[in-house]
C-alpha cells in the first residue's frame, strides 16, 4: 500500500459530500433489497479488486489521492518496473453516519489502506449492490485519470456505480457509495455485467449518471 494526498483534489471533494448524500438519500434501499443483499452476502465469492488486480497483474496497490472523513479517491494500481499503472479509479462516499460495530476498520480505511482487504480480513461480507455498469468515453480531456492509467486520451472506460454493503451475522449495513473507472486492459463493461447482477430499468437518473460520470472525466489533480 502507497498512501499519497492531494491537498489540491481534497479541497475540491469537499464540496461534493452534499450532492452524494442527494444521490444516497434518492436511492435508499428497501428493506426487501437488504434482506435479499443479506442472504447473497452468505453464498457470494466475487474476488475483491485487489485479488483480481494481482491475479491478473502479477501485483497491487493502493494510491489514495485525496481522502476527508466522508470522501476519498483512490488509484488501485498494477506496478510495471518503477512505474504504478492505475487499473481502478475508485470515488468513495462513506455514509455519514458509520455505525460503530465497524469504527475499527472504518478507521483502517481512512488511514489509507484497502477497504475491502479491511473488512474481509475482520470478518465482514461484501456485497456491491450496482446502481449501474455503462462505459464512459474519457474524451479529449486533459484529465488525471488518463495519466494514471497510461491511456491515450480518446479512451473509453468501464463504469460501475454501487452501493457497498457490510454484513456480519444477520445485520446488513450501507457503508458507501462509489464509483469506479476500469482500465480498458482490466474490466470491460461485458466483463462488468458478466460479474454483477445489474437490472438497468433500477439504474441511477440520466441526470445522476452524467454528474457522477462528469467526477472521473473532469478530473484533475494539478
Amino acid at each position: 500500500m502507497h498512501y499519497k494526498q492531494d491537498a489540491a483534489a481534497t479541497e475540491k471533494d469537499s464540496g461534493l459530500l452534499s450532492y452524494f448524500d442527494d444521490i444516497v438519500r434518492d436511492n435508499k434501499l428497501a428493506p426487501a433489497v437488504l434482506v435479499a443483499a443479506l442472504s447473497a452476502c452468505a453464498t457470494e465469492t466475487v474476488l475483491l479488486n485487489s485479488e483480481r488486480i494481482e491475479r491478473r497483474f502479477g501485483s497491487y496497490g493502493i494510491d489514495v489521492l485525496a481522502s476527508e472523513a466522508g470522501m476519498r479517491r483512490s488509484s488501485l494500481y498494477s506496478a510495471s518496473g518503477e512505474s504504478r499503472i492505475c487499473r481502478t479509479y475508485a470515488v468513495v462516499r462513506f455514509t455519514a453516519e458509520p455505525d460503530k460495530s465497524y469504527s475499527p476498520e472504518h478507521t483502517k480505511v481512512l488511514a489509507g489502506n484497502s477497504l475491502g482487504e479491511v473488512f474481509r480480513a475482520n470478518g465482514w461480507k461484501i456485497h456491491k449492490q450496482t446502481l449501474h455498469i455503462g462505459s464512459l468515453d474519457m474524451g479529449a480531456g486533459n484529465s488525471s485519470i488518463v495519466k494514471l492509467m497510461n491511456l491515450s486520451e480518446n479512451r473509453s472506460l468501464a463504469l460501475h456505480i454501487y452501493q457497498l454493503l457490510l454484513a456480519k451475522g444477520d445485520r446488513i449495513f450501507e457503508y458507501a457509495m462509489i464509483v469506479e473507472a476500469h482500465h480498458p486492459d482490466y474490466l470491460s463493461e461485458s466483463d462488468l455485467l458478466d460479474i454483477y447482477r445489474y437490472t438497468e430499468s433500477e439504474s441511477l437518473s440520466a441526470g445522476y449518471l452524467a454528474e457522477l460520470g462528469g467526477l472521473i472525466i473532469n478530473n484533475r489533480n494539478e
